[in-house]
């Protein structure tokens, strides 16, 4: 469970990852897991590096929002059978545990990530691939997708990397029981019907509807968007009061960026304002 060999480096832009494709086109990343042989499965490395990947976008301006995707029509099939379950069943209680940690890192990292993330899902997405578009801010489907907590299958928990304190919150804690009890396949209609995906489009458009939904944002006002993540994350844990206050004290602090400004301006000249981030 070593971490890449090359470490994530400053821009993103110039950035060569190693196990999966990464691009930054007018400031959106697109993170394609690139083993489309096996339905893109997640190694010890790819885990590492993709939790580096995210915590680095904390440092980099030039990214304003992030596109997640599988190659070859197929989001994620989890974690690789032969690569990490067959290791595993040969650890101690303190690997087990060291390994169950670092991908609990990975969602961390999504969340703590600045950047709004899009997850353009495909195919199958199940185990650890559901957890990554779960642990996404926003998820558009294509057409045929089936995604699947399937840890009850290999005879583990539901409570898997974070699923059992954000699923319920996404699809209701009575759906979320039954997918984390039965590891059974959610369909694209289901998902979009009880909230888990935005929309259904199709296959040919599930990744140009992401990255056009990820440019929309980019366009934004940065500072604002970043302020809206961390709210949504942090209001889990307050009360209503409390939530007013920090919003109270959040947006106040946006009313002091020059994007807010800018859109005054906009606004009274009747143009589109244009946003640049400061």
């Amino acid at each position: 469970m070593s971490r890449p060999a090359n470490p994530v480096t400053l821009p993103l832009a110039d950035y060569s990852p190693q196990h999966f494709l990464f691009a930054v086109v007018d400031g959106v990343a697109t993170v394609t897991l690139n083993r489309q042989e096996r339905k893109n499965p997640l190694t010890f490395e790819s885990y590492r590096e993709l939790t580096d990947f995210f915590r680095a976008c904390a440092f980099d301006d030039a990214v304003k929002s992030i596109v997640m995707t599988g190659a070859g029509a197929n989001f994620s099939s989890g974690g690789d059978v032969f690569e990490i379950i067959g290791p595993l069943v040969k650890m101690d209680t303190k690997g087990l545990t060291a390994f169950t940690r670092m991908t609990g890192d990975l969602v961390k990292a999504m969340r703590a990530c600045p950047q709004p993330i899009v997850a353009a899902v495909e195919g199958i997405c199940a185990g650890a691939g559901a957890i990554i578009a779960m642990a996404s801010d926003m998820r558009l489907a294509a057409s045929g997708t089936k995604v699947a907590f399937l840890f009850n299958k290999v005879g583990l928990a539901g409570c898997d990397m974070g699923a059992c304190a954000i699923l319920p919150r996404i699809i209701g804690q009575s759906r979320a029981s039954e997918l984390l009890y039965t590891g059974r396949f959610m369909t694209a209609e289901e998902g979009e019907r009880w909230g888990f995906f935005s929309r259904i489009v199709t296959s040919e458009q599930v990744l140009p509807q992401a990255q056009l939904l990820a440019k929309q944002i980019a366009e934004g006002p940065t500072f604002a968007n970043t302020m809206t993540k961390r709210m949504l994350a942090m209001e889990w844990a307050m009360s209503v009061e409390e939530a007013i206050e920090a919003e109270a004290v959040a947006q106040a602090l946006c009313m002091t960026t020059a994007d807010f400004e800018r859109a005054f301006e906009a606004f009274a000249n009747k143009v589109k304002p244009v946003f640049r981030g400061d």
